[in-house]
């Protein structure tokens, strides 16, 4: 998989020509000051380019586009330091395909009292150059995030930061293919979507390929290839003794670490950053993918289980968006309850495929018998989730649209051992409670899979939302089932009419 490159958000400070050229130098001065500021908080893992000050529409428009075409620029902040006229905005913003961040800042943050003047007054004029920005972006319907403060407030450059990550997601997903080994779990519901709609309103390619070509992939992979990756095995995980060079199943790590550079080889080949599997469809694979699965999800792919594309999808955005940050993002779903009064919780974990990001400690790597797939035993890492806050978000194709549900979660250690689950797993209380939370995802259709993260909160998840003009309903602290079942019939209402006829 490429590297990724760092993001660039372009910064434009609107104004107009009335001020005069001296204060026209005094705006760029300042808003290249907002912008180193943005750059040294330590807060964006972007990085912010100032463009020339634009005081006219043909200006913006130029630069707007310019944007669009830009391999590198991901969003776009802006800010009206002085005065700018919103009508000469209405032409770039609506040409505009990228992210928009509204930035309703000042150069200073104390008022110099004694001081002001009339040519200070001029020239810091964002209070109401801002609200006139403000008014033509609803005006437009244009989608954005607002952010309202200084920029030396840590508070400020940290809701930019996420903000910024939200963004480098939805540029990861509107270029990312997703590569379906056969396809999804027969008769199942919720793994089924429209994957036209979804490329026509995520930018996502999904299509199918055999399991037999990864079948081939994997049979041609070099024996040294995979010695190198058993021995990477040894190093950095715990062996159960039967999977060491001197057990009697040595041999299953071996073909599970061919499964895993095979499978690498066909991606990367593809320049794929996404996948499904199925086990009702192996082919030629000896092994249901387990512990190549797991390690390429730590390496920032996205999958799902039963060919669901849809959790794949997200999870490699929410891995672009949490690269970097404490914590980590994985497939999930959730199993089933402890249902004592006071002490409820979920346990999650799926047949083998849960990442290795989320683990508390060094997982163990255990071969155990599969039920189903009707292959041999598959290797896979085993451990608990470590404790702290997160998230779950699933996505549900509504016929209409696609809807993203998501719950603030609180990840704890497993009320007791256990010993005879050989799978990785979380523990997890959802907010605000358990019977809250489960009447409302059951109300919203949400589905079983879903993507697990300690690495991304609600607000990016509100912003990317917003900039994928879908509909998310968020199950946090506050939430009340009945003002949600009010939402749910409140959003319906909004998006058909906001799709238009």
């Amino acid at each position: 998989m490429k590297a990724l490159r760092r993001p660039q958000l372009w910064f434009l400070t609107g104004s107009q020509g009335l001020y005069g050229l001296d204060t026209l130098n005094q705006v760029a001065a300042q808003s290249q000051h907002i912008v180193a500021a943005l750059n040294e908080s330590g807060h964006l893992a972007a990085e912010v380019v100032w463009f020339p000050v634009v005081t006219d529409a043909d200006a913006i428009k130029h630069t707007l586009l310019k944007a669009n075409l830009a391999e590198d620029c991901v969003g776009v902040i802006a800010w009206m330091h002085t005065f700018s006229p919103a009508k000469m905005w209405i032409a770039g913003l609506e040409a505009l395909q990228l992210p928009l961040l509204h930035l309703h800042t000042q150069a200073n943050v104390a008022l110099p009292w004694a001081e002001i003047d009339m040519d200070f007054m001029n020239l810091n004029q964002a209070a109401h150059g801002d609200r006139e920005f403000g008014y033509i972006q609803t005006r437009l319907g244009i989608p954005r995030t607002t952010v309202a403060g200084h920029v030396s407030d840590p508070a400020v450059s940290t809701r930019i930061g996420g903000w910024a990550r939200a963004a480098t997601g939805l540029a990861a997903l509107r270029s990312m293919k997703l590569a379906r080994f056969g396809d999804n779990m027969r008769d199942v519901a919720v793994t089924e979507g429209d994957k036209v709609e979804a490329q026509r309103r995520f930018g996502v390619s999904v299509n199918t390929y055999s399991v037999n070509d990864l079948a081939a992939s994997v049979d041609a992979v070099p024996d040294g290839e995979v010695d190198d990756l058993v021995k990477e095995y040894d190093d950095t995980y715990r062996l159960a003794a039967e999977l060491r060079p001197d057990g009697d199943r040595h041999d299953s790590l071996r073909y599970a670490a061919r499964l895993e550079a095979g499978l690498r080889a066909f991606l990367d080949a593809g320049d794929f950053t996404a996948f499904t599997t199925n086990f009702e469809d192996l082919g030629g694979l000896r092994q249901l993918p387990g512990l190549a699965v797991q390690r390429l999800m730590a390496d920032g792919y996205g999958f799902g289980g039963e060919g669901d594309w849809k959790t794949s999808v997200l999870l490699r955005t929410l891995k672009v968006i949490g690269a970097g940050r404490p914590g980590g993002t994985s497939f999930m779903e959730d199993y089933t309850y402890n249902l004592v009064p006071g002490e409820e919780l979920i346990l999650g974990a799926h047949m083998l495929e849960v990442c290795p990001s989320i683990a508390a400690g060094v997982p163990t790597v255990e071969i155990h018998p599969l039920g189903i797939g009707g292959r041999e035993d598959p290797v896979r890492m085993v451990f608990d989730a470590a404790p702290g806050p997160g998230v779950v978000i699933g996505m549900a194709d509504l016929g209409d649209r696609f809807r993203l549900i998501g719950n603030e979660i609180d990840l704890v250690p497993p009320a007791h051992p256990l010993p005879r689950l050989p799978v990785a797993r979380a523990v997890w209380k959802p907010r605000p409670d358990f019977r809250t939370s489960a009447e409302s995802w059951l109300t919203a259709g949400a589905p079983h899979h879903t993507v697990l993260s300690t690495a991304v909160g609600t607000e990016e998840l509100h912003d990317l939302a917003t900039m994928l003009k879908t509909e998310l309903l968020m199950i946090d602290s506050d939430t009340d089932v009945r003002q949600l079942q009010k939402e749910i019939r409140w959003n319906q209402a909004y998006y058909r009419l906001a799709l238009g006829l």
